[in-house]
């Protein structure tokens, strides 16, 4: 059976991590297995270079270094789990995938999305997910909901213009990358669910 790759993506706070368990509970019910993993991070050697990036106490990191860091967190991510996980024919479910470089290093920080673009498509040796969605919701609301539950990171803490520059980065994306699909993320939990299996159910049929 074949592997399916599936990225969330989204602001901070924007509900990621509650959609990614509800679409594995989707899969489970068809007898698919399902791997769960999120960005920066997945592998030890990942977990600890997130630890780097997200360090409230790393304020005075060159924002090449950043890109570069989360450049090397994804390519032993996806050397050393997703790659396996898709050839054994699993689903897995990402939070976050190179988009969030695009737009929090291309464009929040000013990389540049060609310059970002090469540094990751050497680390993860070109691989595409088969379906990106993007939760759309005010970045001020999300941000706001997201430090009231763990007072935030080092990329979460950063002035909230940052955040919005990410947000419209997003919105600009879509115009490129066809397979980014738009989910409107201030509605109920089901609601937007629905939204999404309507969504998964199509990606499946347009690949059988």
């Amino acid at each position: 059976m074949k592997g399916l790759f599936i990225v969330l993506e989204g602001p901070d706070g924007s509900g990621k991590s509650t959609m990614a368990k509800k679409i594995g509970e989707y899969f489970k019910e068809q007898g698919r297995e399902i791997e769960f993993t999120r960005e920066p991070g997945g592998t030890n050697i990942s977990e600890k270079i997130r630890e780097l990036i997200l360090d409230n106490n790393n304020i005075e990191m060159n924002y090449r270094t950043e890109a570069l860091l989360y450049a090397a967190a994804r390519a032993q991510l996806v050397s050393q789990k997703i790659i396996p996980w898709l050839e054994a024919g699993k689903i897995v479910i990402s939070e976050r995938y190179v988009y969030s470089s695009l737009v929090y290093q291309g464009l929040g920080r000013g990389l540049g999305i060609d310059e970002i673009n090469k540094i990751n498509n050497f680390g993860t040796t070109g691989l595409k997910p088969d379906l990106v969605l993007l939760f759309d919701i005010n970045p001020e609301r999300a941000l706001k909901r997201k430090l009231s539950i763990d007072g935030g990171d080092r990329m979460e803490k950063e002035n909230i213009s940052f955040h919005k520059e990410v947000y419209a980065g997003y919105k600009t994306l879509t115009k490129s990358y066809p397979e980014i699909k738009t989910i409107n993320a201030e509605r109920t939990i089901d609601e937007i669910f629905n939204d999404i299996k309507k969504i998964i159910n199509l990606k499946k049929e347009e690949t059988i």
